[in-house]
């Protein structure tokens, strides 16, 4: 084996965070590595609300697919593109360290806040999550719908459409603009998104590549992750639903997961938190809890209002 196929997006960031892992690969297994740019059905409708085209899948069927008949040989997703279930004969492989899983908070003015923007202004944001929990947080706030890549809405921002736009850290980070950050937003505040702020790494299930790709895992990251994934799965959650849960190591080695459930004006909103040491079990018993607590209702509200 003298090449390795890595199928990627063909966004700026998407080839920013694929051609840093084609390089820790290509160091860890002394291969070379050659980026396939995938086009997925997420890129192509980028002016479409996810919610109303099928949700975040939208930016993984194409990739699998592309595993599955061999174009390529693994991928790098963004995390928290990954929908519950990924396709069979598939794996999720290695998670890389994790970067800043906080939103970003960038703004038309030096200084800015989530808490001190001005009653009235307008913040962009593609995010069922981010408005949920905004409009919870800031009633006051208008919250416009934005899609687009990172430039793109940073442009809008330029041009004067909004007074401010949230995005992730972690990508701003990624592409060298962490100092366009106003704010980096506290989990307090905005709870991130389920895997916000890790690289996915997908291969084909049974082969030995993803045994090997298993070596650039860091496995506080994948622990995390484990947790956040599990809430989701049991919650059946896509991006139709504004959900959240993260998970952070403790000093004494545990895990700590605070998730939720919000309604889509923010005016309903279920939270839970636990913390233990095994990673999916807490997941599972956060995802029962945020049930309990009012969250089955406001799930049952949300799919109803989808099939209506």
């Amino acid at each position: 084996m003298t090449r390795l196929l890595l199928a990627t997006r063909g966004s700026q960031l998407a080839l920013a965070q694929s051609g840093w892992f084609a390089k820790r690969v290509e160091e860890a297994l002394g291969v070379a590595v050659e980026l396939v740019v995938v086009k997925t059905s997420g890129d192509r409708l980028a002016d479409v609300s996810l919610a109303t085209i099928g949700g975040k899948g939208l930016f993984v069927k194409e990739i699998e697919e592309a595993l599955l008949d061999g174009r390529a040989d693994f991928a790098v997703h963004s995390a928290k593109d990954l929908p519950a279930k990924i396709a069979p004969g598939l794996v999720l492989a290695a998670f890389p360290e994790r970067a800043d899983a906080r939103d970003a908070l960038v703004a038309r003015e030096a200084g800015a806040s989530l808490e001190g923007l001005p009653a009235g202004a307008r913040v962009g944001t593609g995010s069922a999550r981010r408005t949920a929990q905004l409009r919870a947080l800031r009633p006051d706030l208008e919250v416009v719908a934005l899609r687009g890549n990172v430039t793109t809405r940073l442009e809008r921002l330029r041009d004067g459409s909004f007074d401010a736009v949230l995005l992730a850290c972690a990508g701003l980070d990624r592409l060298g603009l962490g100092e366009r950050i106003h704010e980096r937003v506290a989990a307090e505040l905005l709870l991130p998104a389920v895997g916000q702020g890790v690289l996915a790494i997908e291969a084909r299930a049974g082969e030995s590549l993803a045994q090997d790709l298993g070596v650039l895992t860091h496995a506080p990251s994948a622990r995390a992750i484990a947790a956040e994934r599990a809430f989701l799965a049991r919650l059946e959650g896509d991006c139709n639903v504004p959900l959240a849960a993260y998970a952070a190591p403790r000093d004494d080695g545990s895990l700590r997961v605070r998730g939720l459930i919000a309604s889509t004006d923010g005016k309903r909103v279920a939270r839970a938190e636990a913390s233990g040491e095994d990673a999916e079990r807490l997941g599972v018993a956060v995802a029962d809890a945020v049930l309990a607590a009012g969250g089955d209702a406001i799930l049952a509200a949300l799919r109803s209002e989808a099939g209506s």
